[in-house]
């Protein structure tokens, strides 16, 4: 949003200008009574009153409201906005956790629409639209070509609750469409996109974002893993930029002791509101490990900076974003709203993890750039903390703020396997093509796998990853052997992962791409150890 509106800042300056001429001309021929009630008035009112009533052109003053408020907001923190009526419905579908839609995941594959996978009970189910069909038409008109974008297919295949959609399906084996008449029904958006154990005794499950009904998904994500044994947890919040407050305390709560400070919040208008655990906690004795990365932001840095200042586990990876900003949403009666920051959070050691705002909007966000190119995701001796004020946890460990949580190990971004030859394959995005290809063509025999690890010996038997090169080489990427040794092992995991994906979904995928996972590797390794035992040998920079 911030670079949307700034080509209206000429604008707005102008009719700063004209309008301060218009005063300055009533002034010179009015009495001074005219003078008095223009200071009393709110002066965004009265240049929009004389920009309505004495401009020289005809303008919608509604529009200019709707361009100027978002520069207003700009001068405020990078995390105060303005939300437009027009898309606030997408945003409240985000983080209550649903939509109106007819249930299926799709790709745009060589300029068509297909089904990657249904919703298991959603519309598109029931009606027996499955995998590896062709979304070829939308209320009879044609939806294919070389233009077709995922913004496209959404605006014709979403819609509200109970409303109904025509759609023409082409259907491998059979000569004629489909005619599929669908009623758009609620669509659940999960925020837990995966949970799974990865040994006997540990579980990992992987949060995408706080929404509505985060907590409640966690739960049963967690619930499932006791069941099949968990005695330690692995909680991915790598690249979770927040949501809602109330979902990261409830969550939080389940795995500290009655008292344990969770977080606390204040700010100018706002007293302090602390939030402490309730001992209700089911998962208090089970060990927690937590992953996190420089996209990890607010509520992800909650959950860390709460572990973390209570030496209740290890946080593994990379330095988090840095947002510690409460924001509220007041609506307006037209359908808009604007989100304010109102508050700071804490952690419980005492520190704001918000990093500095001062240079503007624009900065703010290059900052993740600006730390790429200065080290610091492959060296912790680059990290500079704008914060000199160290903080301590209740074990002694030091802890810093003013500029995201720091992990206790810290990984670098993975390079291993990179080469010319990987480059060129991933600039060209073959890995993701080949295996929605093969998926497509071999669906059949792959969907009587149930687990990743099927998935993966049959794909070695077959030598998929030469079958893969061969696929490459058809695409303009020819191979270069000493390349292919040093990035066989990425692609082949890569590949099988993603074909995985395409037939069992995210059960498939992440017990593979683990076999490359750097970090969650190093989690893994951690989580073996309880802190309690071995809190000195935490990396505390």
């Amino acid at each position: 949003m911030k670079n949307k509106f700034s080509v209206y800042i000429p604008v707005s300056l102008a009719v700063a200008l004209v309008a301060g001429i218009l005063i300055g001309n009533r002034l010179n021929r009015n009495s001074g009574s005219s003078l008095q009630a223009t200071s009393k008035m709110n002066k965004f009112d009265a240049i929009i009153d004389l920009v309505q009533n004495a401009y020289v052109d005809s303008i919608s003053t509604d529009t200019l409201i709707e361009k100027t408020i978002p520069q207003m907001l700009k001068n405020l923190d990078p995390h105060t906005i303005y939300i437009p009526a027009k898309e606030m419905v997408g945003v409240e579908e985000e983080m209550r956790g649903n939509f109106g839609g007819i249930g299926v995941q799709f790709s745009i594959q060589n300029d068509t629409v297909m089904v990657v996978d249904v919703i298991s009970g959603g519309p598109s189910s029931k009606l027996g639209i499955i995998p590896g069909d062709r979304i070829v038409t939308v209320n009879d008109t044609l939806l294919a070509g070389k233009d077709l974008k995922n913004e496209k297919v959404l605006s014709k295949l979403r819609g509200e609750k109970g409303t109904k959609v025509k759609v023409g399906i082409k259907r491998k084996g059979i000569k004629d469409l489909i005619q599929v008449n669908i009623t758009r029904g609620e669509i659940p958006i999960y925020s837990v996109d995966v949970n799974y154990m990865i040994d006997e005794t540990t579980g990992y499950i992987k949060v995408s974002r706080f929404g509505e009904q985060t907590y409640e998904e966690f739960m049963q994500g967690m619930k499932e893993l006791s069941m099949q044994g968990m005695k330690n947890v692995i909680v991915d919040l790598r690249g979770n930029p927040g949501g809602y407050l109330t979902a990261v305390i409830k969550m939080v709560n389940e795995f500290l002791e009655k008292g344990k400070l969770i977080v606390y919040t204040k700010g100018n208008s706002q007293p302090r509101k602390t939030f402490q655990a309730d001992a209700q906690g089911i998962y208090r004795d089970k060990g927690i490990t937590v992953i996190i990365d420089d996209f990890s932001a607010s509520a992800s840095e909650i959950f860390a900076g709460a572990i973390q200042d209570n030496d209740r586990g290890w946080i593994v990876g990379r330095r988090s974003f840095g947002k510690g900003l409460v924001q509220e949403q007041i609506p307006f009666n037209d359908g808009s709203a604007v989100r304010l920051t109102v508050a700071r959070y804490y952690t419980p050691s005492g520190r704001c993890i918000q990093k500095p705002y001062d240079k503007g909007n624009d900065e703010y966000y290059k900052d993740i750039m600006k730390r790429a190119m200065h080290g610091e995701f492959q060296k912790v001796d680059s990290i500079k903390y704008k914060d000199t004020v160290k903080y301590k946890t209740p074990s002694g460990r030091i802890v810093h703020g003013g500029g995201g949580v720091m992990p206790d190990f810290f990984v670098p971004a993975d390079t291993l396997g990179y080469s010319d030859y990987y480059q060129k394959i991933t600039q060209k995005g073959l890995v993701y093509q080949y295996a929605l290809d093969f998926a497509d063509s071999h669906r059949k025999e792959l969907s009587k796998f149930k687990s990743a690890a099927e998935f993966e010996k049959y794909l070695s038997q077959i030598n998929i990853l030469n079958q893969f090169v061969a696929y490459a080489e058809k695409k303009g990427v020819k191979v270069n052997h000493a390349d292919l040794k040093i990035s066989s092992k990425v692609i082949e995991n890569q590949v099988k992962a993603y074909v995985a994906r395409n037939i069992i979904g995210e059960k498939g995928f992440y017990p593979i791409i683990q076999n490359i996972d750097k970090t969650l590797l190093e989690a893994i390794a951690r989580s073996r150890q309880p802190i309690q035992q071995n809190i000195t040998t935490a990396v505390t920079k």
